[in-house]
């Protein structure tokens, strides 16, 4: 499980990086002036271009690949809540470096999502000993 958890927080630190290259290029190419065929195609452009859409992309791909890896190797149950994390991280990534203000009431969502994650991990560690504890399933040889 050690290596489960490595590998996702290295995927969520991947996001929260990526999620913070993205927002800062939106907001460089500049917010909808008005909703048309044309400004939505002029924005595509400006951020096709963008450097930090473009790495932002990228990391939110390495990320994607990283979750996928996870949910080949563990429980769908354990790996999607525990991706809730990675709010935590982009809640103090865009801290850090977006400058952004995070009331006292999106701290103590970040403290719930961090209680949320650490029970999801206490339950995966309860099912390993059950199973490491249980004697193999002996089933009948067939005919």
């Amino acid at each position: 499980m050690t290596k489960l958890i490595i590998i996702m927080l290295i995927a969520l630190s991947l996001e929260a990086i990526g999620v913070v290259l993205l927002s800062k290029g939106l907001k460089e190419i500049g917010e909808v002036k008005r909703v048309s065929v044309s400004e939505v195609a002029r924005l595509i452009g400006r951020g096709a271009t963008n450097r930090f859409i473009l790495i932002g992309m990228v990391f939110e791909t390495l990320f994607f690949a990283g979750m996928i890896t996870l949910m080949a190797q563990a429980d769908i149950s354990f790996v999607w809540p525990l991706s809730a994390l990675g709010l935590v991280l982009t809640t103090f990534a865009a801290k850090v470096f977006l400058h952004e203000q995070v009331s006292s009431a999106r701290w103590a969502g970040v403290f719930l999502m961090m209680a949320g994650a650490a029970l999801i991990t206490y339950s995966e560690k309860v099912k390993e000993r059950k199973s490491a504890l249980s004697p193999p399933a002996i089933t009948a040889p067939s005919q």
